[in-house]
């Protein structure tokens, strides 16, 4: 579990969850851009709630380890949806290469 500390509030959320947050903020922050986001959360008493964050190209953030007895916090659609994020911001070309020399069959 991780705590993020974020503009003088602090929240526990799951390890995966806070690195897809910081990822996100470093990719608004390189895009000059501001998103509003929503973040699972573990409360005080172990229930799940959530936060939702303005992070954007002066967000300052710091996550750490934070003790808790509870289990980790797993969310798959949050993760996913920090991600698109980054995705969006961070777009990648692929190329498709022509097979290798050493894939052609020399006996022809």
């Amino acid at each position: 579990m991780k705590r993020v500390i974020y503009a003088g509030s602090e929240f526990v959320t799951g390890d995966d969850i806070a690195a897809a947050l910081m990822g996100c903020g470093q990719a608004l922050a390189e895009a000059g851009e501001a998103e509003a986001v929503t973040v699972p959360t573990r409360e005080l008493d172990g229930s799940v709630g959530e936060v939702t964050v303005l992070i954007g190209p002066a967000s300052q953030m710091v996550a750490r380890d934070a003790d808790s007895d509870d289990d980790e916090l797993v969310d798959e659609v949050a993760v996913a949806r920090l991600n698109a994020v980054q995705r969006r911001l961070r777009p990648v070309a692929v190329i498709d290469l022509p097979p290798s020399h050493d894939d052609w069959d020399d006996e022809i």
